[in-house]
């Protein structure tokens, strides 16, 4: 069991790595050396013999592993990213670096995303020291840089160049999963990830004859680009159920005592209300465009006309989108990725994730928890090139009226510490059972 000091210290370690900023703008611009150091030190405080790793200078990644009570058993890899999202400090009510506790919440950037669950994991590793506990196999834990730009720098760096730290490991856990959903009907629900979409960053490059403005030019780059980002936008992806997103309509139309027909999908998602988000974004393969690049005089047309659209592929489908991009930029419109990767699931009928299950009801009795697959990505995508199953699990109690997805890249990004201790309990309890 997580000691009192833990609990303290999941709080005051979440706002000291809110404070040192690890903001990735993308493109390389990022430091994570400092937070990197910061849990160097607290994992050796616990122990461990932490190693520091960089594919980049200040790019840095931290990994230590933990010796678990039976040897035969399978290792568990445990990991959060360092870097955060931008954050313009003028729309914010607080500072968004300031790691500042007020009224019972952890303000700052990364405090859902996702130095909350980084603090978690360092306060039950060093509780565990303090008390002589191991868990029941091996960890290993990783701290990673770069997760919200290409993982090239973090995850992705070390499964390609450190495979060796990661042997055993066959399950690991992170970020968003297990977190208090309200459904406005009196219901919380605690969805677990089993699953994530595969990233399909795309750029679309239409090439015409250039010429002036005031000319007929059928050969127009611009339109040509703006006639296959418009055909993206409007079309209209199939229903695509993977074995996750069936699971977690079946859990969820027994919560709800509705009958899980995959026929009559749209109508089991109105009579789910506002529970029909944890699953919506993810019955279909998507593509929104996002940016457009063109031109550089109001009377001269360009010979080229650049569009980039976020593509996104559930597991399986990775085929499928490929053919519809296809057909939907036609013959003008050339497209490529400008990053992609893996669609990933996990199954929601084994021993981990009956042992996350149990570990949430235990200290949210009241709680429903389901599996679900989420619609981004994280670093469980690059860790997947190791043979490791991915899950999200990052346990927080939320009041109701607190809107955890919007906080994620959202402005004042904030955690109660009622949640944080929650979330210590948990990880305590499944971490040290699983």
């Amino acid at each position: 069991m997580a000691d009192a000091q833990a609990l303290d210290e999941v709080v005051r370690f979440t706002s000291e790595l809110i404070r040192i900023d690890t903001t990735n703008r993308g493109g390389g611009d990022c430091r994570e050396r400092p937070a990197a150091e910061y849990a160097a030190e607290q994992l050796a405080g616990a122990g461990l013999e932490p190693v520091l790793l960089e594919r980049t200078p200040g790019r840095t990644n931290v990994v230590a592993r933990v010796e678990g009570t039976d040897p035969s058993a399978p290792a568990l890899l445990v990991h959060g990213h360092l870097d955060v999202v931008p954050a313009q400090a003028a729309d914010w009510s607080v500072h968004p670096f300031s790691g500042e506790v007020r009224d019972g919440v952890v303000w700052g950037r990364g405090a859902v995303d996702m130095k909350n669950m980084d603090a978690m994991i360092l306060s039950v590793i060093r509780s565990w020291a303090r008390q002589g506990l191991r868990p029941r196999r091996d960890l290993v834990v990783a701290f990673t840089a770069d997760e919200e730009a290409s993982a090239e720098d973090g995850s992705g760096f070390l499964a390609d160049e450190h495979p060796e730290l990661f042997e055993g490991c066959t399950e690991g856990i992170s970020e968003s999963g297990a977190y208090t959903f309200h459904d406005g009907a009196g219901r919380q629900i605690y969805p677990i990830a089993a699953g994530e979409r595969g990233t399909a960053w795309l750029k679309l490059t239409a090439r015409g004859r250039a010429g002036h403005g005031s000319r007929v030019n059928k050969e127009n780059a611009v339109t040509r680009l703006a006639a296959a980002i418009a055909r993206i936008g409007a079309h209209q992806w199939p229903l695509r159920l993977t074995p996750t997103v069936r699971a977690a309509l079946g859990e969820l139309a027994a919560l709800y005592g509705l009958e899980a027909d995959p026929h009559t999908v749209d109508a089991l998602l109105d009579k789910l209300g506002p529970a029909a988000r944890l699953v919506e974004a993810t019955l279909r393969n998507s593509a929104n465009p996002t940016m457009l690049e063109a031109g550089y005089k109001v009377n001269v047309i360009p010979g080229e006309a650049v569009a980039h659209v976020d593509g996104r592929y559930l597991p399986g489908g990775e085929e499928e989108f490929r053919a519809t991009l296809d057909l939907l930029t036609g013959p003008d419109v050339d497209w490529e990725f400008h990053h992609r990767e893996v669609a990933i699931q996990a199954p929601v009928d084994s021993p981990t994730f009956a042992a996350m299950r149990a570990a949430v009801e235990e200290f949210a009795p009241e709680g429903h928890v389901v599996p679900y697959c989420m619609a981004g990505g994280t670093d469980a995508k690059q860790f997947s090139r190791l043979g490791i199953t991915g899950y999200g699990f990052s346990p927080l109690k939320l009041p109701e009226g607190f809107d955890y997805d919007a906080l994620f890249h959202g402005v004042d990004e904030r955690v109660p510490v009622e949640a944080l201790h929650f979330g210590v309990r948990v990880l305590d309890r499944f971490l040290r059972t699983s």
